[in-house]
């Protein structure tokens, strides 16, 4: 959540242009990590938990190319970026975690 959180202070930098764009792709996929976490936990069975962790993973790293591109392109710049960096690094181990001990 405060992954999804940071990201949304981070937007308003973004070219109004990139309204419709960039900035939706963004926020939807980082809003789509503990969403999918929160139903994924909802499920009873064990296959779908996992599915719903490696959903929730993929739109993390989704997320992570949004921000490398947004950061190359200078609408970021990197010292602005180095929290919210932090935080999916956490989010990213986290997932990591929580879906090698589902599968075993």
């Amino acid at each position: 959540m405060l992954a999804a959180q940071e990201t949304y202070r981070l937007v308003p930098r973004l070219p109004r242009e990139e309204t419709f764009g960039v900035r939706a792709q963004l926020t939807r996929a980082m809003v789509s990590v503990p969403a999918n976490i929160a139903e994924g936990w909802t499920r009873e069975s064990p296959r779908e938990k996992l599915q719903f962790l490696a959903i929730a993973h993929g739109s993390l790293a989704e997320a992570e190319t949004i921000l490398a591109l947004c950061e190359s392109l200078g609408w970021f710049p990197p010292a602005e970026t180095a929290r919210l960096r932090s935080l999916m690094d956490e989010v990213s181990r986290m997932l990591t975690v929580m879906r090698r001990n589902r599968r075993t």
